[in-house]
C-alpha cells in the first residue's frame, strides 16, 4: 500500500527542490509533447532554452529577455504580497489592462506639448492609480459582503479587455489613424515615450521598476511590520488575529499592492515596448505572472531568477515558432506544465509516500 502521510514540518529540502524538479520534469514532458508533434525534442528544448541566448538569433533574442521580463517579474513580486497573506488576486492581467489605459490616457491628454520632465511621470502615477483602483474593486466588494476575490477578480479581467476594446475603437483611437483601430504611438511622441536606457540590452524604465519592486519586497517581507503580518496571516491567521492584524485592512493593502505594480507594468509596456492602446494589447502577462510567483517560491528574489526563466521560454518559444514552425498553443502549454508540475511536486513538502502492507480484516 502507498499512502500520503502529513509531515510533522514542511521539508526545506523539498521547498528548495520542488521548483529545479518541475523544471526538468517540464523539459521531459514537453520533448514528448514535441515528439508527438514530430519534432525532435532535443532540437525544440535546445532552441527554446539555448539558441535565445547563444545561438543564431541570440544578437536579436537577448535584449527581448528584460523586455519579457519586467513586466513578469512586477506582476509577479505584488501578487506574492497577497498570495503569502492568503489573499488570492487572480485579476492581474486586468490591472494590468487598466493601468496601461490610464497611463496612456493621461499622456495622450497632453498631446502634442513637449515636457517629458512632467508628462511621464504623470503616466506612471496614472497607470499605478488605474491598477490599484481595478484591484479595490473586489477587495471592498470581500471586505464588505465577504465575496470571494478570486472569481470576482478573474470576471473583472473580461470587463477590462471590453473597455481596452472600446478604448481603441472609440475614446483613445488616432484621428489621424485613417480609420485603424488604435491609439497614437506613444513611442513615436518623444514627451512621453519609455525608450531603451542601454542600448541593445532592452532595459526600459519598466525593468528598473521591476528590479526596484524585487528589492522593495524582500525589505518589505524581511524587515518591516507589514511584511511580518503578511507571513503570520498566510501562515496563521488565528494568530495574526490574536496579535492585532486587521484582516480587512491587510486585504485591501495586498490587493492594493499587487493591483498598483500590475498597473505600473501596463503603462510601462504601453508606453515602451507596445508603444499604443490596441485591441490585442493584453499579452497574458497578468495570468503568467502567477506562473512566476509560484515558481519563485513567492520569494522577491527567486521570483526575479523565476521570471527571466519564464521570459526565455517567451522568447525561446518565439524562435522554435519561427525556426521549427511549433504552433503557439504548443509553447503556451509548455509553459503551463511548469505551473502544474510545481503544484504536482509541492506536495511533497508537506506529505511524504508512505509504504506498507494493507491490514486485511478478519
Amino acid at each position: 500500500m502507498i499512502a500520503l502521510e502529513r509531515r510533522p514540518q514542511p521539508s526545506q529540502a523539498w521547498s528548495a527542490a520542488a521548483p529545479l524538479l518541475a523544471v526538468l520534469l517540464t523539459m521531459i514532458f514537453g520533448g514528448i509533447l514535441f515528439a508527438a508533434l514530430g519534432k525532435d525534442p532535443l532540437v525544440a528544448i535546445r532552441t527554446i532554452f539555448w539558441d535565445p541566448l547563444f545561438g543564431e538569433f541570440a544578437s536579436f533574442s537577448r535584449p527581448q529577455l528584460l523586455v519579457k521580463a519586467g513586466p513578469l517579474i512586477l506582476i509577479a513580486v505584488g501578487l506574492a504580497m497577497g498570495f503569502r497573506a492568503g489573499i488570492w488576486n487572480i485579476g492581474a492581467e486586468g490591472q494590468y489592462i487598466l493601468g496601461a489605459i490610464c497611463g496612456a490616457a493621461a499622456g495622450l491628454a497632453f498631446y502634442p506639448m513637449e515636457a517629458r520632465w512632467l508628462i511621464f511621470p504623470i503616466m506612471v502615477i496614472a497607470g499605478g492609480l488605474g491598477g490599484l483602483l481595478w484591484a479595490m474593486i473586489p477587495g471592498l466588494l470581500k471586505v464588505r459582503f465577504g465575496t470571494n476575490e478570486i472569481l470576482v477578480s478573474l470576471m473583472l479581467v473580461y470587463v477590462a479587455e471590453q473597455l481596452l476594446a472600446a478604448m481603441a475603437l472609440g475614446t483613445l483611437k488616432n484621428p489621424e489613424g485613417m480609420g485603424f483601430p488604435g491609439s497614437r504611438n506613444l513611442k513615436q511622441w518623444v514627451s512621453s515615450a519609455n525608450p531603451e536606457l542601454i542600448a541593445g540590452t532592452g532595459m526600459h524604465w519598466g525593468v528598473v521598476a521591476a528590479f526596484i519592486a524585487v528589492i522593495g519586497g524582500y525589505v518589505l517581507l524581511s524587515r518591516h511590520l507589514l511584511g511580518f503580518r503578511i507571513r503570520l496571516a498566510g501562515q496563521s491567521p488565528r494568530a495574526a488575529a490574536f496579535s492585532g492584524v486587521n484582516p480587512n485592512r491587510l486585504i485591501l493593502v495586498c490587493l492594493g499592492i499587487s493591483g498598483c505594480l500590475a498597473g505600473l507594468a501596463g503603462m510601462f509596456e504601453v508606453s515602451g515596448p507596445a508603444g499604443q492602446i490596441t485591441i490585442d494589447f493584453n499579452s497574458g502577462y497578468g495570468f503568467t505572472a502567477i506562473i512566476v510567483a509560484f515558481l519563485g517560491r513567492l520569494h522577491p528574489v527567486g521570483i526575479l531568477f523565476a521570471g527571466l526563466l519564464m521570459a526565455l521560454t517567451y522568447v525561446g518559444g518565439e524562435v522554435a515558432q519561427l525556426t521549427l514552425q511549433l504552433p503557439g498553443a504548443a509553447i503556451q502549454l509548455f509553459q503551463g506544465m511548469l505551473l502544474f508540475f510545481l503544484l504536482a511536486v509541492d506536495v511533497l513538502t508537506n506529505f511524504r509516500f508512505r509504504f506498507g502492507r494493507r491490514e486485511v480484516k478478519a
